[in-house]
């Protein structure tokens, strides 16, 4: 059985799934789910696929992401306790600098939470379900509030410890970037602006004026060597001054945006191979290169924020599409046959990684939804690439396969063996984010499934 669409142009054969177009749909093939047995003539005969290989509804997207909305609203609660006894927090008022956030599977605030907080919102937005944006809301809200008042606390005690030291005073861009981007688009979902702009303001300050950088003005780190560059840090900035230019109405900040992402990708984008290096270090020759899953992930995801914010006469929006659409290409042309990408890319022997993977399920979509990438070209590695991430979301909505947290390495062991697992924060974000585009682009690109080959008018 063929899935198929009725169509006016020529259908492309991509990644294994069949994709025709008329107005930009899709259409994959369909395997039913029973296998082959002696008596099953060989053209009838079904291929043994190792993930999901067939039908993608919104109603089963949504499934997926109501798993994983209702294990996170049960497991990050929005409390403080006294660190000595445990003891609940009733009032705000009465924390001082014994009280911590209570402990949950996860942080509420985080870069890793900031890219959560900004699923759950796309999540709302495509979906209509507002339960994932109160998520999102609330808690920034709750974090605001209690910077707030440590805030008032710290003026009587400056030197006192305080829950949310991260917000009153980052010191790198893990700490301002992510979260900011969360926050600003939280405010256009409701979130409360008294306790929230001055959190946007701050770490946009930070951001801008005490992050280190390298002599042309190009955010950098002093880790693991001297100037260096870490693609991570592309998600870790870019995206909070896109947004602040939405919010603000400035210019400046999209201007200072698309300059940093121009100097990254100067020095770390593989243009034969169409991906980033992670990390690159200034003076270093002959320089190693691996082209590490997630940090390709908040490259590409950068862009598409960058997209989403710069305006349509910015004169480097067209460069930032550019290198989009190459990253695309360089990716899908890496796509495993799973649908899932390697921990390294260009590396088949490294695992199967489920955050890098829903990144680009995100992206890629969200790409064809804004008609930035061809459905036909890309559609089939999009709905491929979301049937593997959803195998990895438990039934009690946990991901698995997702990749710890990771520094940068200049040998291959450093990431071939990172260890994976279900309370690694980097994998909740994405994948609401891929769930939430393509519940989007099974709206606008749908497709049908037919017992005969594509029929084609």
């Amino acid at each position: 059985m063929i899935a198929c669409i009725k169509c006016l142009r020529p259908r492309l054969l991509y990644a294994g799934l069949f994709i025709a177009a008329a107005a930009g749909t899709v259409s994959a093939q369909y395997v039913p789910a029973k296998g082959n047995d002696a008596t099953t003539p060989l053209h009838l005969l079904k291929p043994d696929y190792s993930t999901p290989y067939g039908e993608t509804t919104p109603q089963r997207v949504k499934e997926v992401l109501d798993k994983i909305y209702q294990y996170l609203e049960a497991v990050t609660p929005m409390q403080l306790i006294n660190k000595p006894d445990g003891a609940i927090v009733g009032r705000l008022d009465d924390a001082d600098f014994n009280s911590i956030l209570k402990p949950g599977d996860f942080r509420l605030i985080s870069y890793e939470w900031g890219v959560t907080y900004t699923g759950m919102l796309e999540a709302a937005a495509a979906t209509g379900d507002k339960r994932y944006a109160r998520y999102a809301v609330d808690r920034i809200n709750f974090i605001g509030k209690v910077v707030q008042h440590y805030k008032a606390l710290l003026k009587q005690h400056e030197n006192g410890t305080v829950p949310v030291t991260s917000v009153i005073r980052p010191h790198a861009l893990d700490d301002a970037g992510s979260m900011a981007a969360a926050m600003i688009k939280a405010l256009r979902a409701g979130a409360d602006e008294k306790v929230t702009r001055p959190m946007i303001d701050h770490f946009i300050d930070y951001i801008l004026h005490k992050e280190f950088r390298l002599p042309d003005g190009t955010f950098a780190r002093n880790r693991p060597l001297p100037n260096t560059l870490w693609l991570d840090d592309l998600y870790m900035s870019l995206p909070a001054l896109a947004q602040m230019g939405l919010l603000s109405g400035q210019t400046s900040y999209f201007d200072e945006a698309v300059k940093q992402y121009r100097q990254f990708a100067a020095r770390m984008f593989n243009e034969t191979k169409g991906v980033y290096m992670h990390g690159w270090v200034q003076g270093m020759e002959p320089h190693p290169q691996f082209h590490w899953g997630r940090a390709n992930g908040w490259a590409l995801l950068t862009k598409t924020e960058l997209l989403d914010a710069l305006p349509a006469t910015h004169p480097g929006r067209k460069e930032i599409l550019s290198m989009f659409q190459k990253h695309v290409a360089g990716l899908a042309a890496l796509q495993d046959k799973t649908g899932f990408w390697h921990q390294l890319l260009d590396r088949n022997d490294s695992y199967l990684e489920t955050s890098a993977t829903a990144i680009y399920t995100y992206c890629i979509a969200r790409g064809i939804n804004k008609g930035w990438l061809d459905a036909r070209a890309y559609g089939p590695a999009a709905l491929l690439a979301w049937n593997a991430v959803s195998t990895k979301v438990t039934s009690g909505g946990q991901i698995a396969g997702v990749c710890v947290g990771t520094g940068m390495g200049f040998d291959p062991a450093f990431y071939y063996y990172r260890p994976v697992n279900n309370f690694a924060a980097h994998g909740y974000g994405p994948v609401l984010l891929a769930g939430a585009e393509i519940f989007r682009m099974l709206q606008q690109h749908p497709f049908e499934i037919n017992d005969s080959a594509v029929q084609m008018k």
